[in-house]
C-alpha cells in the first residue's frame, strides 16, 4: 500500500516521522523542502524531497554535515556535486542566520525514486530548508524550487527549466521558483508553459527572496 503514495505524501509522511522524534529532544530541528531534477535522460522531470535535520554538540567543531541517502525503490546515492551544493547551501544559510555554526550537525536525507541524484541545482531550496529549520518556520507545502546557490546568497543559472516546471505542474504543486533571468530564454518560454500547465513561475535573485516565498510566516 505504501507504493502507492505520492511523493508528496511520502514528503509529508516522513516528516511526520522526523517532528514527532524531535518532540521528544529540544535538540533536533527539521524541515523537508521539495527539490526539481531531471532523470538521465536529460528530458523527463521529477519532484524528490530533502529533509533536513539540525542538531548541536558543544563537542563538535562544525558544521558537521551527514548524508543520509534512500531510494524509495532501494539503493539511493547523490554525486559529489550534489553534496558539495549542500554544503555550500549550509555556510551561506549560516552567515544569513548570523550563526558561526561551529556546535551544528546537519543531516540531509534525501528522499528520492532515482537511483542517483547529482548537481547543484537542488543547493538553493537547501539553503531554505536549513534556514526554515533553524527558525522553527514552516515550508509553504505549495511552492517548489530550482537554482544552484552562491556563497554571496544569489540563486545562480541552472538547466533544465522546462522538465522541472511540468514535473512540479504533474505533482500539483502551485508556483515553482526559478532564478532571475531564465523566466524566457532563447531556449525556452517559461511563461507560456506556465499558463498551459496551470502554475506560476516566479524569478527569485537571492537567498532572502526564495525564502520569503517559499517559507516564513505565512503573508
Amino acid at each position: 500500500m505504501l507504493k502507492n503514495l505520492s511523493p508528496l505524501s511520502w514528503a509529508l509522511l516522513m516528516l511526520l516521522v522526523f517532528l514527532s522524534r524531535a518532540e521528544a529532544s529540544d535538540n533536533l530541528r527539521t524541515a523537508a523542502v521539495p527539490a526539481l531534477a531531471v532523470l538521465s535522460d536529460g528530458k523527463t522531470g521529477v519532484v524528490h524531497y530533502i529533509v533536513i535535520q539540525i542538531s548541536t554538540d558543544p563537542q563538535s567543531d562544525g558544521p558537521v554535515i551527514q548524508f543520509s541517502e534512500i531510494n524509495f525503490g532501494g539503493g539511493s546515492l547523490v554525486g559529489d556535486d550534489w553534496k558539495a551544493g549542500v554544503k555550500q547551501a549550509v555556510l551561506t544559510a549560516l552567515r544569513h542566520l548570523g550563526e558561526n555554526g561551529r556546535d551544528w550537525v546537519i543531516t540531509i536525507k534525501n528522499r528520492s525514486y532515482n537511483s542517483m541524484t547529482d548537481g547543484m541545482s537542488a543547493s538553493g531550496a537547501v539553503a531554505v530548508g536549513i534556514m526554515a529549520a533553524w527558525r522553527g518556520e514552516p515550508v509553504r507545502p505549495e511552492v517548489a524550487m530550482t537554482g544552484q546557490i552562491a556563497p554571496d546568497g544569489t540563486i545562480i543559472a541552472v538547466g533544465s527549466i522546462p522538465q522541472k516546471v511540468e514535473a512540479a505542474a504533474r505533482e500539483h504543486f502551485k508556483k515553482v521558483l526559478v532564478p532571475r533571468g531564465q523566466l524566457q530564454i532563447a531556449e525556452w518560454d517559461l511563461a507560456t508553459l506556465a499558463a498551459t500547465r496551470h502554475i506560476t513561475v516566479v524569478e527569485v535573485n537571492t537567498l532572502e527572496e526564495a525564502y520569503q516565498t517559499m517559507a516564513g510566516a505565512q503573508r
